[in-house]
Order: C-alpha cells, then structure tokens, then sequence
C-alpha cells in the first residue's frame, strides 16, 4: 500500500510542476512533439501527464528496490 501512495504522491507532485513550470520537460515534451499539432491546445497538460507518468514510475521503482533491499538485509 506505501508503494501505491508514493506512486500517485510523485505522479501529482511532477505533473503539477511540470504545469507550474514553463519550461518543457523531457519526456514529456518530446513526446508532444512526436505525436504533433493534433495535440496543439492541450499540449502542455498531456506533456504534464506523460512527465507525471514517466517520472512517477522511476521513483516508485527506486522506492520499491530500496524497500526490498532494506527487508532482505533484516
């Protein structure tokens, strides 16, 4: 359950700085561009969504390793 919470904590807290923050982020901004100007109105919120995405699971898998590494040495 503590892994759940840190992946939608870390999803909302890099999707809402990436709103915030008006420099594009990679991936999210690069998959935008990739995908092109169907996108054009809403790009920076699917760009904020995707960096939420992307980073969110890179923490969360951090978290998970380090947990299980920790539980082992016990």
């Amino acid at each position: 359950m503590r892994g759940v919470s840190i992946l939608v904590v870390f999803f909302l807290m890099f999707t809402v700085a990436t709103i915030l923050v008006p420099c594009p982020m990679f991936p999210g901004n690069f998959i935008t561009v990739s995908i092109g100007k169907v996108t054009n109105g809403y790009s920076a919120y699917l760009s904020a969504v995707f960096n939420g995405v992307f980073y969110g699971i890179i923490v969360w898998l951090v978290f998970v390793g380090l947990s299980r590494r920790l539980e082992q040495e016990k």
